[in-house]
């Protein structure tokens, strides 16, 4: 089976192009240039610019590929190229969506792959939610043939995934940890999520490369271990070795305060959300997830420690907690002070 990844080097598609790889799948990676370091033996790289129409054009003139899995496509354009360059190239085309387009807030605990899409709180959400429209539309219209795949928060090696954490140095949560400094869960902390390991989604995405069934349908593919951001985050410390420091915020605090977490919180990580996983386990009998999140975490944090280097700190975003801990803790002491 021949299958193009454009991308195939982030969090998530690591884990895929690695288990591509250990099947015997014949992939190639679709990158804008300089091959990734670590690459499994036998991938290629194709050299592409997808921004560049014409340029993308002439790299894939004259290709085909069984599968094609787009993981950088965000937006209805970007989506519209995919159908002009892969009409008659593929007979599988699988667009990576996200699990925040389902509907926020929901009107039930249980998501499936029926739950409404709308999300009016994440601009991210919504074009993505409008891509899948526009490739829905493509397979009823002309049987483009799109598969959909709606990833929850999915971490690996390189990534600590905590609801108020730095995405690029993410790093910085367990910092803060063992340095004594308190670290921010939305809401409560009684907030039910899920977190998925890179190598479990892995098991999902492979068992739908040109499934013929799957054609017309969308599948979300997460574990089903549920717990609280609590818990998660004192697993999370216990794995780094100290008791995490929890100051509970409310999420409408948090966006109020900084702007540019409502679309991450309150369209996302704020809610409760139990997922469905029966479909993906129907379609691919052999998916389960297995690595429980005290296990992935250990691996990861055992990463970043492994070199110092690996370990870069976000400043700005430091000092913007402790700004907005500093502040919370301030009004709910003249709160509490005004109501005695």
């Amino acid at each position: 089976m021949r299958v193009l990844f454009i991308g195939g080097t982030g969090v998530i598609s690591t884990a895929c192009t690695a288990l591509a790889a250990a099947r015997g799948i014949s992939l190639t990676l679709a990158t804008r240039g300089r091959r990734p370091a670590n690459l499994p033996a036998g991938v290629k790289t194709l050299t592409v610019d997808m921004d560049d129409a014409a340029g993308a054009e002439r790299a894939f003139a004259g290709l085909t590929f069984d599968v094609v899995v787009d993981w950088i496509a965000f937006t209805p354009e970007q989506v519209e190229r995919d159908l002009q360059l892969f009409r008659g190239r593929t007979r599988h085309y699988i667009f990576i969506s996200s699990a925040s387009a389902y509907q926020k807030p929901s009107t039930h605990y249980l998501i499936t792959e029926s739950t409404p899409l709308s999300n009016p709180f994440w601009d991210y959400s919504r074009n993505k939610i409008a891509c899948e429209e526009r490739l829905l539309r493509a397979w009823r219209d002309e049987a483009f043939p799109v598969t959909i795949v709606r990833p929850s928060l999915t971490y690996g090696e390189t990534q600590l995934p905590l609801a108020v954490n730095s995405w690029a140095k993410s790093f910085t949560a367990i910092d803060r940890m063992r340095r004594g400094k308190k670290v921010i869960v939305p809401g409560d902390g009684s907030s039910l999520w899920v977190i998925t390991h890179n190598t479990d989604f892995a098991k999902g995405l492979v068992g739908l490369l040109g499934h013929e069934q799957a054609i017309g349908h969308a599948f979300h593919i997460t574990t089903d271990e549920v717990m609280t951001w609590d818990q998660f985050y004192r697993i999370a410390g216990e794995a780094a070795g100290v008791e995490p420091q929890l100051v509970h915020i409310a999420s409408d605090f948090i966006a109020a305060c900084i702007p540019e977490k409502l679309g991450g919180l309150t369209g996302d990580k704020a809610v409760s959300v139990v997922f469905d996983n029966s479909k993906i386990k129907r379609f691919v009998p052999d998916y389960c997830a297995t690595v429980r999140f005290g296990e992935g975490i250990r691996r990861t944090i055992a990463w970043f420690d492994a070199d110092p280097a690996r370990q870069q700190i976000d400043d700005e975003a430091n000092a913007q907690w402790d700004r907005l801990i500093e502040l919370y803790e301030k009004g709910l002491a003249n709160a509490v002070g005004a109501m005695r």
